[in-house]
C-alpha cells in the first residue's frame, strides 16, 4: 500500500532518496543538470518554507515519488535567496564551470521571485516525480490528491 505523507526538512536521506527520484525522473532537464547538493539544498527550502510543501508517496517504507508545492513562489525563491545563497551560489559555480551557458539560465532564476508575483490565493505544483520503475501505477494520482 502507498502512504502520502509531507516531508519534514529534517529527514536528510529521505530528501536524498527524493533528489535520486528526481535524478532518474527528470534526466536532461536543467535543475538536474544543477546536481544533486542544489537540488537537495531545493528540496529542503520547500520543507522549510511556510507556504510551501513537499509531499512523499512511499510503499513498504521506501520513496516511491514526490510532490513539491507553493502557495507563494515568489516568498519562496526569496526565501532561498535569503537563507541558502551560499550553498545555491556554489553549485551554481559548479554548473558554470561545466557548461558556461548555464550562466543566463542561473541568473534568470535568481530573477524569479519578482516574475512569479501574484495578488490572488493559489497553490501551484512544481514538481512531481516517480521512480520510473514503478510508473503507471497511479502513484502521480495519489500525490495529487495529498496535494488538494
Amino acid at each position: 500500500m502507498i502512504a502520502i505523507r509531507e516531508v519534514k526538512s529534517e529527514e536528510k536521506e529521505l530528501i536524498n532518496d527524493i533528489v535520486s527520484i528526481h535524478l532518474n525522473t527528470f534526466t536532461g532537464f536543467f535543475l538536474t543538470f544543477m546536481g544533486r547538493g542544489f537540488l537537495n539544498q531545493m528540496y529542503r527550502s520547500y520543507c522549510d518554507h511556510d507556504e510551501s510543501g513537499l509531499l512523499v508517496a512511499e510503499e513498504d517504507g521506501k520513496a516511491v515519488g514526490f510532490l513539491a508545492y507553493s502557495g507563494n513562489f515568489s516568498g519562496l525563491y526569496k526565501y532561498m535567496i535569503k537563507t541558502r545563497l551560499i550553498p545555491f551560489g556554489w553549485y551554481s559555480v559548479g554548473a558554470f564551470f561545466r557548461r558556461p551557458s548555464a550562466f543566463i539560465h542561473i541568473i534568470k532564476a535568481f530573477l524569479k521571485p519578482s516574475e512569479v508575483k501574484r495578488d490572488e490565493k493559489y497553490v501551484e505544483l512544481s514538481s512531481i516525480g516517480v521512480d520510473p520503475t514503478i510508473k503507471s501505477k497511479g502513484v502521480g494520482s495519489l500525490l495529487i490528491d495529498g496535494l488538494k
